[in-house]
């Protein structure tokens, strides 16, 4: 018989797995973490995971925070989304985050922005360069077509189905995920308005976002929709996240990534005033 086909059995067998850890995990506390940034002090952590290839997470943080995307060996695609905490319906827009800043390509100083003319998170740092913000994510029908899978438990999962699960945990659903940005896996636009995979800076790259809103994270690491290799293709994505307040003064002066547009600093002012009229600022 098994050890777990009684009660007092399976009780026995879960409580054994208290503090044994995995490959892919998020550490509890953060201040666990093994994989802590060497320039971020371990105890100041708030979120530390390990992402799986074809995974999904999420995470609700605080204005300020600064959130730290790595990709370990070069085959990360981390598709994101943000939605404001006390106003979900408030959520990235892809069109206003390449139309306004006049700039398609994301890389640092590059604010993500709401439909409502406020910014979410700004790009504080990157050493990667390949990023995409105009193909959104990956679709069932997309992978069906291409793998012949793409449920969230299959070997190809697809964003739009790994986003709707991580947004389920937070009272959203499929109308409350617009199109993604995505980072670590870079394209570029032709004169004849079709695009060019470029493809991945390679292992160890990372991606620094300074949240301006209390916002809920939605990360999946899964394969980029124009990524033209046959197979499905996925590597480890680390994620850490810190309390940076301090950054938010130091990037509307311009000592954080060097001086801001007009429409970034409009973005920034917009934000604040709505945070002020409703007493969290």
């Amino acid at each position: 018989m098994s050890a777990t086909a009684t009660t007092a059995g399976a009780r026995d067998h879960a409580r054994a797995q208290h503090g044994r850890t995995a490959e892919f995990m998020r550490h509890i506390p953060a201040s666990s973490s093994p994989t802590a940034p060497a320039d971020v002090p371990t105890e100041t952590l708030v979120w530390s995971e390990t992402l799986a290839p074809g995974g999904y997470t999420s995470a609700v943080l605080a204005r300020g925070t600064r959130i730290r995307l790595t990709d370990v060996t070069g085959d990360a695609c981390a598709h994101l989304l943000l939605h404001r905490t006390d106003a979900p319906h408030e959520r990235l827009n892809v069109a206003d985050t390449v139309k306004v800043p006049w700039q398609a390509y994301l890389g640092a100083g590059h604010p993500l922005l709401s439909g409502f003319g406020r910014v979410l998170a700004t790009v504080v740092a990157d050493t990667s360069g390949q990023h995409d913000a105009l193909t959104g994510t990956t679709t069932r029908t997309g992978n069906l077509d291409r793998y012949g899978a793409a449920a969230p438990e299959s070997d190809s999962p697809a964003g739009r189905e790994l986003f709707t699960l991580a947004a389920l945990k937070h009272g959203l659903d499929a109308r409350d995920l617009p199109p993604s940005v995505s980072f670590f896996k870079g394209v570029r636009v032709e004169a004849d308005g079709s695009f060019s995979w470029l493809g991945s800076a390679g292992p160890g790259a990372a991606v620094d976002l300074l949240l301006h809103v209390d916002a809920i994270v939605l990360v999946a690491n899964t394969a980029h929709p124009l990524d033209p290799r046959p197979a499905f293709t996925s590597s480890p994505l680390l994620m850490h996240a810190w309390p940076a307040l301090t950054d938010l003064q130091r990037l509307a002066d311009g000592d954080l990534v060097g001086p801001l547009g007009p429409e970034h600093r409009q973005a920034i002012a917009n934000t604040d005033a709505d945070l002020a009229a409703r007493g969290q600022l």
